[in-house]
């Protein structure tokens, strides 16, 4: 038996998380692998809870949410590009000794909403949000094609701190090393997806104009995860022929979803997300453990969608 058919633990490090689906999802993998894993909450109510799970290190992975994020990054002993990028992890492997960092939150975004049938090539993308999420996301949508990805937040100068901050890290790595191929075939390699991106900052007050315009709008905020939470912005500015996306799920209808159906937008909640970041995250764990499960990213995407009970589609 190999080590990784040997009995291991794998968390979801958060809070509050005791809504979160990740672990039917990840049980119902390993389940159908024949691996003797098991997939648990890590519900830390504070930083020193957090920190104290992490320095344990008594687990073979750990997916990361809010607001734990740049605790995970800080964690790791290595750090993927998508980390680094993002300044933040939502998802630690242990290898041996070292603890490495991956941020999938991009990546799962683009691959659900492009399962979903969205386009990013030649796209105007705004993402709301400054944090690890929202990083994550702009970097992924420059990747898979968008022209202009418009970085918004509720302050317009920390909004241009973050993102000025990401380029320069993107620049970086994108010009230190060989440049890495893309991983699908419409998609730009790292170094195209940098020089071929304009990449714009702006706040909810100041860029009404450019937010209406743009083709996809996507919440990487926590805005929406209690009931009476608000849009990130004036749900008004909306119009019929966006695309609408809210990385919030399974608290409800947001108030940004309410306002995008009521403008006529096509509209997706963060169900879908979830899903395809958890099959990012298996194959990453596989990666690093040489573990193969026997399942391809489309069966791996149906059986976890079954097991939460998400309806994927358009709201």
């Amino acid at each position: 038996m190999t080590d990784s058919a040997q009995p291991q633990r794998l968390y979801l490090l958060g809070h509050p998380i005791a809504h979160s689906k990740s672990p039917v999802m990840y049980n119902a993998v390993y389940g159908r692998a024949g691996l003797p894993w098991t997939y648990g909450l890590a519900d830390c109510a504070t930083e020193d809870e957090a920190q104290a799970f992490l320095d344990a290190r008594d687990f073979l992975s750990v997916n990361v949410t809010t607001p734990y994020k740049p605790h995970a990054y800080r964690a790791a002993t290595a750090r993927a590009a998508s980390a680094k990028l993002a300044q933040g992890a939502n998802v630690l492997v242990r290898k041996g000794d070292a603890l490495i960092a991956y941020n999938t939150d991009g990546q799962g975004c683009v691959a659900y909403l492009e399962r979903m049938g969205v386009s990013f090539a030649g796209k105007r993308v705004t993402v709301c949000g400054t944090g690890p999420t929202a990083l994550s996301i702009v970097h992924a949508c420059a990747t898979a094609g968008a022209d202009v990805v418009l970085l918004l937040g509720r302050d317009k100068e920390r909004a241009r701190r973050v993102l000025e901050d990401f380029v320069s890290r993107f620049g970086l790595l994108a010009t230190a090393t060989v440049d890495l191929p893309a991983a699908r075939p419409h998609h730009r390699s790292f170094r195209a997806a940098y020089e071929r991106t304009t990449f714009k900052f702006g706040s909810y007050a100041t860029s009404t104009k450019a937010l209406s315009s743009s083709d996809l709008v996507i919440n990487a905020t926590p805005l929406g995860m209690r009931a009476n939470d608000p849009a990130p912005f004036d749900g008004g500015l909306l119009r019929p022929a966006q695309t609408v996306f809210d990385a919030v799920y399974g608290h409800g209808e947001t108030a940004l979803v309410r306002s995008a159906k009521e403008a006529g937008c096509t509209v997706y909640d963060g169900g879908g997300m979830l899903v395809a970041q958890a099959v990012a995250t298996v194959g990453i764990v596989c990666d690093v453990t040489g573990w193969d499960v026997g399942l391809g990213e489309d069966e791996l995407f149906d059986l976890m969608a079954d097991a939460a009970g998400f309806d994927i589609s358009a709201l």
